[in-house]
């Protein structure tokens, strides 16, 4: 979940117009808190739910490999590139205002979603959703921040955690069940359609019970750093989804070559752009605390060995031993608990104690976990079953789950607090990038060593082995993070200077917005 980039209020905490608390006494607050958690776990599902419906889009609307890997990265490529503007448009036209208007696009991006005509169509409706994502999403903990004084912040961020790791569980069963159930004929499309009802009624609800907000002093938009971001991952990226059906051709190599230049020019112009009115996308100042630089390393490095995992994960399953959706998603239910489980034991008891060595156990564990997946894999080939895969899902969910929770705090522990707002935006920024990444290379490192026009006897065996070639890279990832951590701090600071016991670090730069009437 992404937190907004917002700058520092000079209100003191809890001041708002009139000198009360935000909201104090008004129980409407809360109608708004489960409007915009509704919204959060709507978007965290999305995510999730796509990949298990994956194997059937494939079969029933003829999607190809790199349509495949569009559907997700598409999604995650959107919501990347529009989050830092996302949360600055709150900032100036009001977040109630953006965060309705996001969660109206992203209804309506649903709805093109289910009733996709063709691939194509489904692909830039994942587009247009991840977008509207990118304007919903970074509204949620400004209006929390705009809607509860401080002393009820640590009941609401409690809450916001449920309801992450309650989007997680819940994301692949209800996209397992959506598409074994085949509700009305429709195999797929019910797990986007669902969004409309729970997506009406949060925009009915929302402009009733939501207060607007804005930044005293928001900052302006860098659009034209979020074009060459988007040229730049788009030139990385299309070769890479394309090239293996296009026969590798030269242009992509050439192409992915000019987006190292690219890239260039985005810190060429954000240089500039921080000299000329000091509100760039990117923040390159950040980049001078090690600690924050590496930890942009280690974020965007997941991000990619996630997108890979389980892109992978649901096609093994599904085509490479035939599984159902339904027995791939159950399959899946001791990861995620053990994610969560991992998460709150990781933040509450082992990171106060023992620091960046719990991240660094994450890491370790989690290679540990995969390498005994493809053991496991390997040693049962298409006999395996769901009670196998537990061990190693619960000892890689126990990994992911040490190293999620706290690895935004100890990122910014050393961040400067006037930009704090900056560097959280910058970090969810990055990972999904990262993530999109991951998407890209699955045509690389699982699908490149599949063989065309495969006998269906072959089909199986083929499928078994590109996911333990894609394993083992995802276990150098992993082994590439744990490397990466040793400049991480080696005891993370709980929360960044002028953090107060009920906020996390990651929010500590959204104090008390200006209200709106």
């Amino acid at each position: 979940m992404t937190s907004t980039e917002t700058t520092l209020s000079t209100q003191p905490d809890g001041a708002r117009p009139g000198g009360t608390s935000p909201a104090a006494g008004d129980r409407r607050r809360w109608f708004a808190l489960a409007i915009v958690m509704t919204a959060a776990f709507m978007d965290l599902v999305d995510v999730t739910i796509v990949n298990i419906a994956i194997p059937s889009i494939q079969r029933e609307a003829g999607a190809s490999v790199s349509q495949i890997q569009w559907i997700t990265a598409g999604y995650a490529l959107a919501f990347a590139a529009g989050l830092v503007t996302g949360g600055r448009l709150g900032d100036i036209h009001g977040r109630k205002r953006v965060f309705l208007f996001g969660i109206g696009g992203f209804t309506i991006a649903s709805a093109l979603c289910g009733l996709a005509a063709n691939p194509e169509m489904l692909v830039a409706s994942r587009i247009l959703q991840g977008g509207m994502a990118a304007l919903m999403v970074p509204q949620v903990l400004s209006i929390v921040h705009a809607t509860f004084p401080a002393h009820e912040r640590g009941k609401v961020f409690g809450l916001f955690g449920a309801i992450v790791g309650l989007g997680a569980v819940s994301g692949p069963l209800l996209g397992a069940l959506l598409t074994e159930w085949n509700l009305f004929g429709l195999e797929w499309r019910p797990i986007f359609l669902i969004n409309l009802p729970v997506g009406i009624a949060g925009l009915v609800l929302g402009s009733r019970f939501i207060t607007e907000s804005k930044a005293p002093k928001a900052l302006k938009l860098d659009l034209v750093g979020v074009a060459l971001v988007v040229v730049g991952l788009l030139m990385l990226l299309y070769p890479l989804t394309q090239g293996r059906e296009l026969g590798w051709p030269l242009w992509g190599y050439l192409t992915m070559a000019g987006a190292v230049v690219v890239f260039g020019a985005l810190v060429a112009y954000e240089r500039r752009k921080t000299a000329r009115d000091g509100s760039p996308l990117i923040e390159l100042s950040l980049f001078r605390v090690k600690s924050f630089a590496a930890g942009i390393a280690v974020q965007t490095v997941f991000g990619v060995g996630l997108g890979i995992f389980f892109l992978v994960w649901t096609l093994y399953m599904q085509f490479g031993l035939g599984w159902s959706a339904l027995r791939a998603g159950l399959t899946g239910v001791p990861f995620s608990i053990a994610v969560s489980t991992a998460a709150g034991l990781s933040v509450q008891k082992l990171v106060p104690r023992f620091g960046r060595k719990v991240l660094q156990a994450g890491a370790l564990t989690m290679a540990a976990g995969v390498l005994l997946y493809v053991w496991e894999s390997e040693r049962y080939g298409l006999a395996i079953a769901s009670w196998q895969m537990a061990l190693p899902l619960v000892v890689m969910g126990v990994g992911m789950g040490l190293i999620v929770a706290p690895l935004t705090d100890a990122v910014l522990s050393e961040v400067p607090r006037e930009h704090a707002g900056s560097a959280s935006g910058l970090i969810n920024t990055v990972q999904q990038m990262g993530n999109a990444l991951g998407l890209g290379l699955v045509s690389v490192v699982f699908y490149g060593v599949i063989a065309d026009d495969l006998r269906p006897t072959e089909v199986g065996p083929a499928f078994v082995n590109a996911f333990q070639h894609a394993l083992g890279w995802v276990a150098a990832v992993m082994t590439v993070i744990f490397l990466l951590m040793f400049a991480l701090p080696k005891r993370p600071a709980q929360h960044v200077e002028g953090a107060t016991e009920q906020e996390p670090a990651m929010v500590v730069a959204e104090k008390e917005p200006e209200l709106v009437s």
